[in-house]
């Protein structure tokens, strides 16, 4: 992942796919902290970026970005056998 350097989350465009490892906004003191969100980029702005995922829309602020990365597109599936 391309450790995240102020901004650099700006980068990412529009139509890519990428995972963003992100803070979480109220995590458990006892829970996991961070979490990768999987998606395509469908906004980039001075806030933060817009994730098309498999649940919808997700809004990731920039402030919580701590990793991210382009990625392939998803393997095509293969027919089912008889």
């Amino acid at each position: 992942m391309t450790p995240a350097t102020p901004g650099g989350w700006r980068e990412a465009r529009p139509g890519s796919r990428i995972v963003v490892r992100r803070r979480l906004l109220d995590p458990l003191p006892d829970g996991p902290h961070l979490t990768d969100v999987l998606g395509v980029v469908l906004r980039v702005d001075d806030e933060g970026l817009t994730l098309d995922t498999s649940r919808g829309p997700a809004r990731i602020s920039g402030a919580d970005v701590v990793l991210w990365k382009p990625i392939p597109p998803p393997p095509e599936r293969r027919a089912r056998r008889h």
